[in-house]
């Protein structure tokens, strides 16, 4: 998925829920608006998509309050320093999370300022078609 496609189904997923990608558009980056095509393409080819990520409005529609979401948790690998004093590697497998706090977009908003990569940390929340068919196809096979 492209940087461009990924921003379309953020800007789509936020506009379900009440943004007004247009009204944020004009007011914070001051430009004018000559469609939603070339809007996204402005965010992703000047790498102005962080105004987008970190604005709150945005924030606020893309993680609805009180709603439940669900996310896919990394696979995880790390050590552990046991009660005998040894040290153990462990690795977790990801998971799918839910959450349904009230204050929900805050709190992403902090994990993804410090996220190494924030396109890659909300990318988590997005489930798209192909995603879905591959999770199948595992089910499937295993």
């Amino acid at each position: 998925m492209t940087r461009f496609e990924l921003l379309q189904v953020l800007v789509g997923q936020a506009r379900t829920n009440g943004f007004s990608f247009r009204r944020w558009y004009v007011s914070k980056l001051g430009r004018q608006w000559t469609g939603p095509q070339e809007a996204l393409e402005t965010l992703a080819a000047e790498r102005r998509y962080y105004a987008l990520l970190f604005s709150h409005e945005f924030a606020s529609h893309f993680w609805r309050a009180g709603e439940q979401m669900m996310f896919q948790v990394p696979t995880q690998t790390f050590t552990r320093v046991m009660a005998d004093g040894s040290v153990k590697v462990v690795n977790r497998k990801g998971y799918t999370r839910r959450s349904a706090r009230e204050d929900v977009w805050r709190y992403h908003l902090k994990e993804m300022a410090a996220a190494d990569e924030p396109l890659r940390y909300i990318r988590r929340f997005v489930r798209v078609a192909e995603e879905l068919d591959e999770g199948e196809d595992q089910a499937q096979a295993g």
